[in-house]
């Protein structure tokens, strides 16, 4: 066999369509390759090359994967028999995916494989190979989907791939694909033993002239990254698929209608895309062409409609089913998809629908929750549903579509109702399993059992609790079970259902829990450990006041690899104030699975009450690893950067914050100008995803003053006035950092000629005429409309002054002085220490007008500064006695004298 010949086949394996340039005849690899490709899983599993790698033999008591393969003829490592291993593997991850996935129901079952192989009956049934498999399938302390159909065949893929192949290319690549399928029967992700942005780009170099596998990697990679929700990373892959498949895609406005009744037209967001790919699929391929135009259903490139999904119609008395585009040519639009008519635009490839389905998710993924985000993703859902191409890309856009639709009133039913055709359509022979195989590594296609999950989900969000119930009944979901009885008030019950799921006097569908005595010489069938530790921890959390036991079972029982059993119990020493335990059992958890960023911050926030310093900066900075918009690990990853006395190694890219108050390092602490700099970056990250929390700007506005960045000082002082004036009124402005804002700009020469030579023709942007501006609108735009304060009045007074504005400088000291305490002061004051302070105050306001009046051509400050120590006088004369009085008769005359 020729090894171009066995890279096509892996080529094809890889599109699921056959490459019909490879000659024949067809060596029994390659014909098995062929088999693969057009779906006959029970052919290839069932060959002459499949029966000889299983070893089953009778003597067999307790059934291991572990040695469930021939080693002989595992050691044979010729290409053909390579291959021949490598199809095998491939289709057991296929038959999983279409048993669970995509439908429809399998033809073949693992069980047959080892039972046709065995040499006489088998000491094990299909019950005991299943529950097995989900046994060995719990990853880092997570157990799988225990009614999983068959994950048997799961387990044998990865162990067939994880054989040596020497002879083969794209390995690394059907690697991706298990682990992916993998995370997604987990309960909750788990970090994966492979670098597969490593392992991969081989493969990137191998298919840079072929753009549809190429975008197929990186969409791919981007999903798994999406699944350990590394959204950034995920975003760059769907982008670099994008470019690799020259897909053009733009989102703009175009002029509209969206509902019967509408007359003016108003802007809509539309999603202009068009492919640059050719279609080579084998159902496609006759009539394809990139320029070709059809419309839903009408074209011979197509499914027939009756072999897609089905699209329920909205039939609402007012909206439209899809928005009714005005096409108008934009004239002097650089844009490149400026001949695109919205209501008209050309078929995708399905591959570059799969792009916008995943570049919808990556939108949903780092927007914040606000109402502009369903109105972002609905154009991208909208361009794949007009064009229906194949049956999981259109049931995954249909899905999509429903999850938009669920909270608005208007659409909740067809909504729900769309999703119950999602789940009813898996098990049906409505189309070919090939074609639904097809593009399922390139889209988040749920699985049934979370179509379902979903389904339940979206009654208790409708208030119909029984209906949810009876769901998660079904799926033995038990802890959604345990919610809905909490609902229901019947707490009881659930916690009645846990323990006899514990004790063995509940059966499961697949696996029966039995924990009492063997009736016969079989050993009693054995419950997966993960799974039973999962119990012990829900129980737990139902009974508070035997939660710490109930946790250590878990954690024995899991034999230490129940990361949920540590993060139960380090959360329950935390609420408790055991920060010390809560710390040892956060460690024992992040080690064990370090994706969980609440983990990580729980862990921090403990590090904080006991003051380690450098581990809480560790744990913030994992949390903001994990998840940059957590915006609370930002501020608390700044407090730390504070608290630490030596700089640290690591960068400023991560950190969090909820807009607590910024720890404040100890007198003795010195905090050095490059942790200042990285607190400063770390608020600055965290407000990105945090831009309402007045706290964090406040704690930004002290870290950026420390910092020397009185730019964004200016700026997030005015973000808390914003945010708290109309609540807290003048309080709201730290008038110290004001103060040095103003001195900043007013210490350098007033003369912006002179003050640009002294800075070597460069100005400044933290001080003098470079932060002018800045510090002027802030007064002028922020503060002054919104407060009234003395202090505030005199710093803008400062500024007017320093620009020898010398009528509104004395207008804003006079603004000032009404607002003091010598300006507010009414008769009968008894205070005398107050009066006192005013006095001060008449004594500093006349001096102001004495020495910066006679600069105001025209101004009376003489009278203006005599009416002010009259009408003081006037308020106070119950002072008379106290020896400050006579300052004001001396500074009365003073100013009568001046006037003579």
């Amino acid at each position: 066999m020729v090894s171009q010949d066995i890279f096509l086949a892996e080529k094809s394996l890889l599109r699921g369509s056959w490459d019909d340039t490879i000659p024949e005849p067809l060596s029994p690899a390659l014909h098995l390759a062929k088999l693969a490709c057009s779906s006959q899983f029970r052919e290839v599993l069932t060959s002459a090359q499949a029966r000889p790698l299983f070893r089953t033999s009778s003597h067999d008591v307790q059934f291991s994967f572990n040695g469930l393969f021939n080693n002989q003829v595992l050691a044979e490592c010729s290409a053909e028999d390579e291959l021949s291993r490598f199809v095998i593997a491939t289709v057991c991850l296929q038959a999983f995916v279409q048993g669970n996935w995509t439908g429809p129901d399998l033809d073949v079952h693992s069980f047959e494989l080892l039972k046709s192989n065995s040499d006489s009956t088998l000491q094990w049934d299909e019950k005991t190979i299943t529950a097995e498999a989900v046994a060995e399938l719990a990853l880092g302390g997570e157990p799988a989907y225990h009614l999983a159909e068959d994950p048997a065949f799961l387990r044998f893929s990865q162990l067939l791939i994880s054989l040596r192949y020497e002879h083969l290319s794209t390995v690394e690549w059907w690697k991706l694909r298990i682990a992916t399928v993998h995370l997604c029967i987990l309960d909750e992700p788990v970090a994966l033993q492979y670098d597969f942005k490593n392992l991969l780009k081989p493969l990137a170099q191998l298919f840079a002239d072929d753009p549809d596998l190429l975008g197929r990697l990186y969409l791919e990679k981007g999903l798994l990254e999406h699944h350990l929700s590394q959204d950034q990373l995920a975003s760059d892959d769907f982008v670099q698929a994008a470019r690799s498949t020259g897909l053009k895609y733009e989102l703009t406005g175009a002029l509209g209608k969206r509902t019967k009744f509408q007359i003016t037209e108003h802007s809509q967001l539309v999603l202009l895309a068009e492919s640059h790919l050719v279609d080579k699929c084998q159902d496609m391929q006759d009539a394809h062409s990139k320029h070709s135009t059809f419309h839903v259903g009408q074209s011979s490139t197509t499914p027939n409609v009756q072999t897609l999904p089905q699209t329920l119609p909205l039939n609402d008395d007012t909206l439209l089913e899809q928005t009714a585009f005005t096409f108008s040519h934009r004239e002097g639009s650089r844009s490149q998809l400026r001949h695109l008519d919205p209501s008209a635009q050309p078929p995708l490839h399905p591959l570059d629908q799969c792009i916008l389905l995943s570049l919808c998710l990556n939108v949903r993924n780092t927007s914040p929750s606000h109402g502009l985000t369903t109105e972002q993703m609905n154009p991208y859902v909208s361009r794949v549903i007009s064009h229906p191409r194949n049956w999981s890309i259109h049931s995954m856009a249909l899905l999509l579509r429903s999850r938009l639709e669920s909270s608005r009133t208007r659409t909740v039913e067809r909504s729900t109702l769309q999703l119950q055709a999602l789940i009813d359509q898996m098990p049906t022979s409505d189309s070919k399993t090939a074609e639904r195989l097809l593009y399922f590594y390139s889209i988040p296609l749920p699985s049934k059992w979370e179509m379902e999950k979903e389904l339940a989900e979206r009654y208790l969000s409708l208030g119909v609790v029984k209906s949810a119930l009876q769901i998660f009944e079904r799926l033995e979901m038990w802890e959604d079970v345990v919610k809905c009885y909490g609902t229901l008030e019947q707490r009881e019950k659930g916690i009645g259902i846990v323990r006899d799921l514990l004790e063995g006097r509940k059966e499961e569908a697949n696996a029966v829990l039995s924990r009492g005595k063997a009736s016969s010489s079989r050993q009693k069938l054995v419950q997966d450990a993960a799974r039973e530790a999962k119990f012990w921890c829900l129980l737990g959390d139902l009974e508070p006041h035997n939660a710490a036991e109930h946790y250590l079972k878990a954690w024995s029982t899991s034999k230490e690899t129940s990361g949920r059993a540590m993060r139960s119990l380090g959360g329950y020493y935390f609420a408790r104030g055991k920060y010390e335990e809560a710390i040892v059992s956060l460690e024992k958890a992040v080690r064990i699975n370090p994706l969980l960023s609440r983990s990580w911050f729980i862990l921090g926030c403990a590090c904080m009450r006991v003051e380690r310093w450098e581990n809480a900066r560790s744990a913030f900075s994992r949390c903001v690893a994990l998840d940059e918009e957590d915006g609370e690990s930002w501020n608390n990853l700044a407090s730390m950067y504070l608290r630490l006395g030596e700089p640290s190694q690591t960068t400023a890219n991560n950190v969090e914050g909820k807009g607590s108050p910024l720890a404040i390092p100890d007198e003795n602490t010195m905090v050095s100008f490059e942790n200042k700099m990285l607190a400063f970056r770390a608020l600055k990250q965290g407000l990105k995803h945090n831009y309402e929390n007045w706290r964090m700007w406040h704690n930004y506005m002290i870290v950026s003053m420390d910092a020397g960045e009185l730019q964004e000082t200016c700026r997030a002082l005015g973000r808390v006035v914003e945010q708290t004036a109309d609540k807290v009124g003048s309080i709201a402005v730290d008038e110290d950092v004001l103060d040095r804002l103003v001195n900043a700009v007013t210490r350098a020469p007033a003369n912006a000629e002179e003050a640009q030579t002294q800075s070597e023709g460069m100005l400044h942007p933290n001080e003098g005429h470079g932060l002018y501006r800045s510090v002027l609108s802030l007064f002028e735009r922020t503060l002054l409309p919104r407060l009234s304060s003395s202090r505030i009045f005199r710093a803008y007074a400062r500024l007017l002054f320093w620009q020898g504005q010398w009528e509104d400088a004395i207008k804003a000291y006079l603004d000032g002085y009404r607002c003091s305490a010598a300006g507010t002061i009414e008769k009968g004051e008894v205070d005398t220490e107050k009066w006192r302070a005013a006095v001060v105050e008449v004594e500093d306001i006349v001096d102001i007008l004495r020495n910066f009046g006679p600069r105001v051509e025209g101004y009376k400050w003489r009278l203006q500064g005599r009416s002010i120590v009259r009408i003081f006088m006037g308020r106070t004369k119950d002072f008379e006695d106290e020896p400050e009085w006579d300052r004001l008769t001396n500074l009365q005359e003073e100013l009568r004298k001046d006037e003579q």
